[in-house]
C-alpha cells in the first residue's frame, strides 16, 4: 500500500541530530512536509539541506530554539501553521538524560529532565490538538525502554519516560472519538549523542555500547534509522490506521530481560 505521508505536515522536535534527524530524512523520503525544531541552528540547516534533496525548498521549515521554553513551543506551532496552513503529525522527539539516583539527584536536574521530556511534550500536544482534530492527524511520542522497565542510576529519566508513556495512553483514549491517534516508540540503547550529553565520557560510552551487546537479546545497540522507521510506521495512516495508545518497543528485545 502506498504511503499516505505525501504532502502531510509533520512537526519533529529534536530534529538536529540522532533519532530526530533520521526521522526527518525518513519522512522526507516519503514526501512528507517538515517543520523541524532544535537548538542547534547550523545542524538544523544541514538537516534541512539533506531533506530538501528529496523535497522542494518550500516543503521544509526550521524553527530553532530551546523546546524547554514555552515561547519556543508556541512559536513552533504558530510558524508551522503560518508556513503550511495545517498540522497533520506531531513527533515529540526532543529529550535529555541525566545520571543520578533518587537519593542523590538534585531537584534542579529533576526539573530540567521533566520539563524537556514531559512538560514540553504535554504543552506541544495541547497546542497541536485543535489542529490535529481538523486533519484527523496523529501524535508519536519518543519514549524509551526506561519507561517500561526500571534501571538504577537514571531515576529521573526513568520517571520522565514512564510519565510520557501514560500521557500517550491518556491522550489516545481522549482523542480517539476525534479520529486522532496517539502512540509512542520505546527505543533501547540507540547510538546517538544523548548519553554523552548526559555526562558519559568517551571511554564510558564505549564500555556502555559494549555492554549493550549483552543487555539486548539481539546482541547489539540500535541505530537511529531503525527507530525512525518505527516512527514513520506509526505516523503513516496507510500502515497504522487502527493503532492507537501503543508503546512500541524498538529495543532489540531489551524490555523482555531481567537482571542476571
Amino acid at each position: 500500500m502506498a504511503s499516505q505521508l505525501i504532502n502531510k505536515v509533520a512537526i519533529v522536535t529534536g530534529a538536529s541530530s540522532g533519532i530526530g534527524r533520521s526521522t526527518a530524512l525518513q519522512l522526507a523520503s516519503l514526501g512528507c512536509c517538515l517543520s523541524l525544531s532544535g537548538r542547534n541552528k547550523q545542524n538544523l540547516s544541514d538537516v534541512k539541506k539533506k531533506c530538501s534533496e528529496k523535497l522542494q525548498e518550500n516543503q521544509v521549515l526550521i524553527v530553532d530554539g530551546d523546546i524547554g521554553e514555552e515561547s519556543t513551543r508556541e512559536r513552533l506551532i504558530q510558524e508551522t501553521l503560518k508556513f503550511f496552513g495545517k498540522i497533520d503529525i506531531l513527533i515529540n522527539n526532543a529529550g535529555i538524560i541525566k545520571k543520578g539516583t533518587v537519593e542523590a539527584t538534585p531537584l534542579e536536574d529533576f526539573d530540567e529532565v521533566m520539563n524537556i521530556n514531559v512538560r514540553s511534550c504535554y504543552h506541544l500536544m495541547q497546542l497541536a490538538i485543535p489542529h490535529l482534530k481538523l486533519t484527523k492527524g496523529n501524535i508519536v511520542n519518543v519514549s524509551s525502554v526506561n519507561g517500561l522497565r526500571s534501571f538504577a542510576g537514571v531515576a529521573v529519566y526513568n520517571t520522565s519516560k514512564a510519565s510520557l508513556d501514560h500521557l500517550t495512553r491518556c491522550a489516545a483514549l481522549e482523542l480517539a472519538p476525534d479520529g486522532v491517534r496517539v502512540n509512542a516508540v520505546n527505543p533501547g540503547v540507540i547510538i546517538t549523542e544523548i548519553h554523552k550529553r548526559g555526562g558519559m565520557n568517551d571511554q564510558e560510552y564505549q564500555a556502555f555500547l559494549e555492554r549493550s551487546k549483552t543487555t539486548h537479546p539481539l546482541g547489539r545497540p540500535g541505530n537511529p534509522e531503525e527507530v525512525a522507521k518505527a516512527i514513520q510506521f506509526l505516523a503513516d495512516d496507510s500502515q497504522s490506521s487502527f493503532i492507537t495508545g501503543v508503546t512500541l518497543s524498538v529495543d532489540g528485545g531489551r524490555h523482555l530481560t531481567c537482571l542476571r
